[in-house]
């Protein structure tokens, strides 16, 4: 099941980055990544990987060793699980800085690198974005930052 899952979960998310990346502007891009739910295929394939083995996965997460983890990615589902569990947490973080550097005016040639940085190296992206936020103030229709419980 791996096989057919491993690829499947980057081609669920790629139109996503795709929109952001190329049409920034497209009223549809908007529209489509407003929704939080554009995560939820590769969280779907996640779920199918991991709950099966809920048993073997419980124990390595809640108290993990160096050890354990690589015992658990170590094999094709694991190691599909684990690439599901990046791909939906990094559009989810791509998500949030797209629209975030939306109401901040962040120009899309800024934008584009620390999406592409996203996509490859999640938490670099991250930190990039952090870094390109910093130098952006909030926009006025921003009133959605001050609410800690928002997400974008």
């Amino acid at each position: 099941m791996s096989a057919v899952l491993f690829p499947l979960t980057f081609a669920v998310a790629a139109p996503f980055w795709i929109l952001m990346i190329l049409a920034p502007n497209w009223t549809v891009t908007h529209r489509v990544v407003r929704s939080p739910l554009i995560v939820a295929p590769a969280a779907v394939i996640y779920a199918i990987l991991v709950l099966p083995a809920l048993g073997e996965v419980l124990p390595a997460v809640a108290s993990p060793t160096l050890d354990g983890v690589r015992e658990l990615l170590g094999s094709a589902d694991g190691a599909a699980a684990g690439w599901a569990h990046m791909i939906a947490f990094d559009l989810f973080v791509g998500r949030w800085a797209w629209l975030d550097g939306r109401r901040r005016t962040v120009p899309p040639l800024v934008m584009a690198p620390v999406l592409v940085l996203t996509i490859l190296l999640g938490p670099l992206g991250l930190v990039a974005y952090l870094v390109v936020r910093t130098r952006w103030a909030a926009h006025p229709s921003a009133a959605a930052d001050s609410d800690p419980h928002h997400l974008g």
